[in-house]
């Protein structure tokens, strides 16, 4: 049935005569399907691996099992966490691309995923009693070097470009910050070790359930957003010629991407590219309407994220790597392309 209704909406897209209206809802609905058939996967596949019947039994039945044991204490809440960071960290990245009008902007090369790893292995490492407040204190991190980025930035005015170098600086000098406190703290470092290189093993429904709140904030917020990253992409003398107060909508945008990349690094730990990559991919699907592209790019980041959690337990089974691992050898090249070809924002 998932199959079927993907090849329809899929028919819709590539129909001549449809508006782009109906081609962009017919993207929407093909990534929706993607999401649910790709989740069923994940849940199949692991260091054991189950059918699809066994899984729908899993989930809807009543009765113990060692498949309903393991989809519903272990693989499914990975599943729906990976789906909220992989969400989260892609609205960020979209949001910091129209701030700075500029595609290969992201949370992790614009310094706010650093200074969110910086406080939270701050507390995990020299203030464990204080680890209930990790995501809390990971978003005052973000925040904070994103108000030191603009600081840094600031002259006349927020410049795009000045903004990107600023974030280059801040996030060697945080990143510096992390690598110390690794070295002085190195009795208690092995603990954090597989969170500072981005992992979603080991967590469970408490780590679902304090993630989702903050999840649902940060995009509603982001959902309020819209209207002024679309603006944000026409220029500042348009943007201010149409009521937008492009100084502060800067601000606005760089916080809640900041929330978001936060809450993301506080839970799961440095994931890299998913900012950088999907925005990006979205925008060539469906166009640089916010409307559009921050639903697709929530849903693709949830894909992408799921994909590489499942072959990070996967590939060299029964050895699990870091998500953070597989996101850097995907997104490094993918990096490297866009700098050859010359990102746009159309």
């Amino acid at each position: 049935m998932v199959e079927m209704a993907a090849r329809t909406a899929l028919q819709v897209v590539r129909a001549p005569g449809y508006s782009r209206l109906a081609k962009r809802v017919g993207i929407l609905v093909i990534a929706l399907f993607s999401f649910f058939a790709i989740g069923i996967l994940s849940l199949r596949f692991g260091s054991l691996s189950f059918s699809s019947a066994e899984i729908i039994s899993a989930l809807f039945s009543e009765g113990e099992s060692l498949a309903r044991n393991v989809v519903m204490n272990i693989r499914l809440p990975r599943l729906l966490l990976a789906g909220m960071v992989g969400a989260n960290l892609a609205i960020s990245g979209a949001l910091l691309q129209s701030v700075m009008r500029n595609p290969l902007a992201d949370p992790g090369l614009t310094g706010v995923s650093t200074g969110a790893a910086l406080v939270a292995v701050t507390i995990m490492l020299v203030f464990p009693a204080l680890s209930g407040l990790v995501p809390v204190a990971a978003f005052v991190g973000g925040t904070l070097a994103v108000l030191l980025v603009y600081f840094l930035a600031w002259k006349r005015g927020i410049d795009p470009l000045r903004i990107i170098l600023a974030g280059v600086a801040v996030n060697a000098l945080l990143g510096g910050g992390t690598s110390l406190l690794s070295i002085l703290y190195s009795d208690r470092i092995q603990g954090v070790l597989m969170w500072l290189n981005g992992s979603i093993a080991g967590r469970s429904w408490y780590h679902v359930s304090m993630l989702a709140p903050y999840s649902i904030l940060g995009l509603l917020a982001a959902v309020m957003c819209i209207k002024s990253a679309n603006l944000l992409q026409l220029g500042d003398d348009v943007a201010k010629n149409l009521g937008l107060k492009v100084n502060v909508a800067r601000v606005v945008l760089s916080f809640v991407a900041a929330f978001l990349a936060g809450i993301s690094v506080a839970v799961v730990g440095l994931i890299g590219f998913v900012g950088l990559i999907i925005p990006h991919v979205s925008r060539l699907l469906i166009g640089s309407d916010y409307k559009f592209m921050l639903p697709l790019s929530a849903m693709l980041g949830s894909i992408l994220l799921i994909i590489a959690d499942t072959a990070a337990r996967t590939v060299f089974r029964p050895v699990e790597l870091p998500v953070g691992v597989i996101m850097a050898v995907v997104g490094g090249p993918f990096f490297l392309y866009l700098l050859r070809k010359g990102g746009s924002m159309r």
